[in-house]
């Protein structure tokens, strides 16, 4: 079994916005670098077990680099940028309040989060393409690494994607919003290939 520590970046003003950051290249906030040391803290924290972490990797953009980084520095670990884990490129909804999409176009909106794989937003990626991609980068990992823990920081939606993978879950959740500066535990197994996942 490998165990993966899926790692949430700290704040960006979109965040606080509520404003869609796709693969725009947005700074941690104030309230996000606040949010980095904490997490840091309690990432190397004796009693959280992910001192032990045998790898750090990341994608691309700033949030993700910066919280990546601290991490590493309070685990003694270089991060490891794999760009095929940037976030999920939205299109024109890059930018953009949900509640401008939700104006917008409310059908298109209600569907995006009730059955993500059937949106694409315009000029965006499908989701179908971005876990081509996160199955791409994830399966080198996971044999490099049996039986070992290692860190993943990714942006949202990617994150709950990673999360939606590795556990073979069924169905995307797009609505659920996960907290900046937070992490998860996730087991998996090289036997998931024969099933359909790695």
């Amino acid at each position: 079994m490998t165990q993966v520590v899926l790692i949430r970046p700290g704040a960006t003003c979109y965040d606080e916005q509520n404003r869609v950051q796709g693969i725009l290249d947005i700074p941690l906030s104030e309230r996000g670098r606040a949010e980095v040391v904490h997490l840091a803290e309690r990432l190397a924290d004796p009693c959280c077990d992910c001192k032990s972490l045998a790898a750090l990797y990341c994608g691309p953009g700033e949030s993700v680099i910066r919280t990546a980084e601290t991490i590493g520095k309070a685990l003694g670990l270089r991060p490891k940028r794999i760009d095929c884990l940037r976030n999920l490129d939205q299109g024109l909804w890059q930018g953009l309040q949900f509640d401008e999409i939700k104006r917008r176009n409310l059908r298109v909106f209600r569907q995006w989060l009730d059955d993500p794989m059937t949106v694409c937003p315009p000029l965006g990626e499908t989701i179908e393409n971005a876990f081509d991609r996160i199955k791409g980068a994830l399966r080198p990992l996971i044999r490099r690494h049996q039986d070992e823990t290692i860190g993943i920081v990714a942006g949202d939606p990617l994150v709950r994607l990673i999360a939606c993978y590795l556990r073979r879950e069924p169905r995307v959740q797009i609505e659920d919003r996960v907290p900046t500066g937070s992490f998860e535990r996730i087991e998996c197994s090289l036997d998931v290939e024969r099933n359909g996942g790695f």
